[in-house]
């Protein structure tokens, strides 16, 4: 039987056994969240900064990095909030559902989704360039982009797909290995001699510009999308509220303590990395580690047999953010916002490993089809789906600041464990800060084409929504919580 809800969708009626085939395991405690969103994020701090320099100079990287840190901080403090109080595996989805009804949380959901989705194949992308370069200092071993990138994408696959267990467990021995590689560049390059201050700002000024900025202040908003991959992924934890034990108390403290260790790590490698390789020369490497690692060790085969190691960081992330999509698309589908079909979990290990082969599927096709459509390959397809990855997350970042806006002010008296320290202030700056990024994003000219794509594929989603599914909706445990708190 067909119930009505708000803003025109109708819900359709699901059996015990709808919900028995989409079931879920619990798991994971604060160490384990911890790994997870370090290992989400880490890959960041071993590529794709480093393009920000192109576009502002180290100078303007840090100023950007220091804006971005702080959007954030702010922002895990009002979502653990939230995911205290809606302790749900929507995270942002629900999180919009509940403060501004279908709609928004629709809208919220699907940006994360193109987040997540197209982030795994950034990560990919960057993980089969070190990996390129390092078997090919090895061995003399090379295969295409797409070759190396269909490879990860089978092998993490197979990852998520054994279990919660195993994915957690691998997501946290792979951010200890990733910090510890970080660790270990930064005595190798303090200890070497190769590192110096003056190097960071080796970039020939522009007119108007400086050795801090050498192309002036405005550029600082240029760097500000890359300077969202020292963090991008660590929001995603409430993804995982119905995998983890006591997720009002978990999450919150998870998500803080993976926050600090990510913001210490990347002001280190901000300043480590270029202060080794160049700034002139940072802004454009594919592996700026292992470049960095090169510099150290000028021997040939001594710097790929270290960076073997550093694909552990990329390799974390692949795994987390792979993780971090597969419970988004498996939330909305429960939902009846995409096809059901895909939150079918597997019967033993209750994986949702149709969300995450769907995906990647997704994901693998934008590394194979976007060179043929633009011409762009390695680093420079690699910056467009940052750009593009970067869209989708600033949009889901905007409106999950807006949910908790709202949800502070239209339903005050439901259970909140975690109250945010920076309250709605806080909320308000990151929202603010993700609404700039967004501007920004089509003003880049190296990566203007990627994104306004991006923004054609958004309206088709939308259309998706209101046209269809809107009519198809399901009682999911997010539904029927906005839907008894509704105003």
């Amino acid at each position: 039987m067909a119930q009505k809800g708000s803003g025109g969708v109708v819900y359709q009626q699901a059996s015990s056994d709808y919900f028995n085939k989409r079931g879920l395991q619990r798991h994971a405690g604060v160490a384990g969240l911890w790994g997870l969103g370090v290992a989400a994020v880490i890959s960041g701090h071993f590529s794709g900064w480093n393009l920000g320099i192109a576009q502002a100079g180290w100078g303007g990287l840090l100023l950007a990095t220091i804006i971005i840190g702080t959007m954030f901080l702010f922002m895990v403090f009002s979502i653990s909030e939230m995911a205290a109080a809606l302790p749900h595996t929507g995270g942002a989805y629900s999180f919009g559902r509940s403060a501004m009804g279908p709609w928004g949380g629709y809208v919220t959901g699907f940006a994360e989704t193109i987040e997540y989705v197209v982030t795994t194949a950034v990560v990919g992308v960057f993980t089969g360039l070190y990996a390129d370069a390092i078997f090919a200092g090895l061995f003399g071993f090379s295969l295409p982009l797409w070759a190396w990138v269909g490879i990860f994408y089978l092998v993490f696959l197979a990852i998520n797909g054994a279990g919660v267990s195993v994915s957690f467990n691998f997501a946290y021995w792979m951010a200890i290995i990733s910090l510890a590689v970080i660790a270990f560049f930064v005595v190798v390059a303090l200890i070497g001699g190769n590192f110096s201050l003056s190097k960071l700002f080796d970039i020939a000024p522009e007119a108007g510009g400086s050795a801090f900025l050498p192309f002036g202040i405005t550029s600082v908003l240029l760097a500000l999308p890359f300077a969202i991959w020292f963090f991008l992924g660590i929001e995603e934890l409430p993804l995982a509220a119905e995998e983890t034990h006591a997720p009002q108390n978990a999450i919150p403290v998870g998500a803080f303590r993976g926050m600090i260790t990510l913001i210490i790590s990347a002001l280190i490698v901000l300043v480590l990395n270029p202060g080794v390789l160049g700034a002139s020369a940072i802004g454009k490497s594919g592996e700026p580690i292992l470049d960095g690692l090169r510099q150290v060790f000028p021997n040939e085969s001594i710097a790929p047999l270290l960076s073997l190691f550093a694909l552990a960081g990329l390799m974390a992330s692949f795994q987390g953010i792979m993780f971090a999509a597969g419970r988004n698309v498996y939330s909305l589908s429960r939902a009846g916002y995409y096809p059901t079909w895909l939150s079918v979990t597997r019967e033993k290990s209750k994986v949702p490993f149709v969300a995450l082969l769907v995906g990647s599927i997704i994901g693998y096709a934008l590394v194979v089809f976007l060179p043929i459509l633009t011409g762009r390959d390695g680093v420079l397809l690699a910056g467009s789906l940052l750009s593009m990855a970067v869209f989708g997350a600033v949009i889901s970042y905007a409106l999950q600041m807006v949910s908790y806006l709202l949800l502070k002010k239209n339903l005050p008296s439901i259970a909140r464990p975690y109250q945010s320290p920076v309250g709605n202030a806080g909320a308000a700056i990151a929202m603010l800060i993700a609404v700039v990024v967004l501007i920004v994003l089509p003003l880049s000219p190296d990566y203007r084409e990627p994104v306004i794509w991006l923004m054609g594929a958004f309206v088709v989603g939308l259309l998706y929504f209101g046209l269809y599914t809107r009519k198809r909706l399901v009682l999911s445990p997010e539904e029927e919580f906005a839907m008894k708190h509704k105003r």
